[in-house]
């Protein structure tokens, strides 16, 4: 079977950073095919050499045994919207919710991460959305060119077709904006993740206050939106990816024929497929498969569907995402290492396969001439926990 990931690799820019020079030793070294004791020194802000061994050489950190893994990649997540939106209709100051939320991160052990932003905005009805990505991504931008931010930070642009200004938004952005990923998302009710209407109602009762007509109503005009907008969205949000120079990725692909039509769009891998047809279609189709680490860590879906594990049991799991609970990503390495007995195959679900599937070839791996972007990590009880992070050989964490 071929790879599901992209054969071409492509360098994106580093971030404004200065490097630094670091020595761990007595380590257990967490290669991409095994796990050996020895010392990786990283010069430079790269990883200059790993000799195998349990010496200590002077000036090296002492890591008296605990495991060292490459620093984790996050393609998807919402905690930056979390941070600028911690309640419902709360607006806080940006650039404060953006160096909290790379702290944050930070502090989890991600030293790469695609910030998801939400393109698309409806402006009629109850619980509207507004245009908010171009605003937020410049501030973002600005702050990573005065180095502000602790990790390497890269847009995620959540393509929503069902809406009323998404390809306005697009085009809004450039090459130069450093767009990484850009993601299909349909969330008309009654299909993908909100098959069940009843997980949507609650979710927006929740989140928007909507009594039983609000909700009606709402439905009625994503319907409505869907109608008018979807098939010319999804064209133009493939083809605005394509000059971005962004990956695509596709969002809860349900039917294999969800799966064959993110394949005839290009599709690069594939967030939370919600069954296992639909994973089972992204083998067949070449596609990466990536679930959340939080239906993981709880044994299950919140949307009531299909479980991360059965994916993982069923080999039709290639990457993992922290989606809304950023420590989540480093359990869910440890979590699949006991599923499959293999440490190296589960950190990679964290590390180099989202690298690769971002199609970023300078991290996501302990080897020479990569990046220096890695963690110190003891487990007690089997439980991962963090005794340091390393951003270019920077301790961040």
């Amino acid at each position: 079977m071929n790879s599901p990931f992209p054969a071409s690799i492509v360098t994106r820019p580093s971030d404004n950073d200065t490097p630094h020079d670091l020595c761990l030793a007595n380590a257990q070294l967490v290669l991409p095919d095994q796990v050996v004791t020895g010392i990786l020194t990283i010069e430079n802000g790269i990883i200059s050499d790993i000799v195998e061994g349990g010496r200590v050489p002077d000036g090296a950190v002492d890591c008296a045994g605990d495991f060292v893994l490459p620093g984790l990649v996050e393609l998807h997540t919402d905690n930056v919207e979390r941070h600028i939106e911690p309640r419902p209709a709360v607006d806080w100051p940006h650039l404060p919710a953006l160096i909290a939320h790379d702290a944050e991160l930070a502090s989890t052990g991600i030293t790469t991460v695609f910030d998801a932003m939400r393109v698309g905005s409806i402006h009629s009805g109850k619980g509207r959305y507004i245009d908010y990505a171009r605003g937020l991504a410049d501030e973002l931008l600005a702050a990573r060119a005065q180095g502000m931010f602790k990790i390497s930070h890269f847009l995620h642009l959540r393509a929503e077709i069902c809406s009323e200004t998404l390809l306005d938004e697009l085009a809004r952005f450039g090459p130069e904006d450093r767009v990484g990923i850009v993601s299909l998302m349909d969330h008309t009710p009654g299909q993908r993740q909100f098959r069940d209407l009843s997980a949507l109602k609650t979710y927006i009762a929740k989140k928007r206050g909507m009594n039983d007509a609000e909700f009606a109503e709402h439905v009625k005009n994503l319907h409505i939106l869907r109608e008018r907008f979807g098939a010319k969205h999804e064209a133009g949000a493939v083809a605005e990816a394509a000059r971005l120079g962004a990956v695509l990725a596709s969002h809860d692909d349900t039917t294999a024929e969800h799966v064959a039509t993110s394949a005839h769009n290009g599709v690069g891998f594939a967030e939370f497929p919600t069954t296992i047809e639909a994973a089972k279609a992204c083998r067949d189709h070449d596609i990466a498969v990536m679930m959340g680490a939080p239906n993981l860590i709880r044994g299950g879906s919140h949307s009531g569907n299909v479980a991360a594990d059965d994916l993982a049991t069923s080999d039709l799991l290639d990457i993992v995402s922290s989606d809304y609970v950023p420590s989540a990503l480093l359990l869910s390495a440890f979590h699949l290492a006991h599923i499959w007995n293999d440490l190296p195959r589960a950190v990679a679900t964290v590390t180099g396969n989202p690298a690769r599937a971002a199609q970023l070839e300078d991290r996501g791996a302990l080897q020479k001439c990569l990046r220096g972007d890695v963690l110190r990590v003891r487990t007690v009880s089997q439980t991962p926990f963090l005794r340091g992070v390393w951003s270019q050989g920077r301790q961040v964490g």
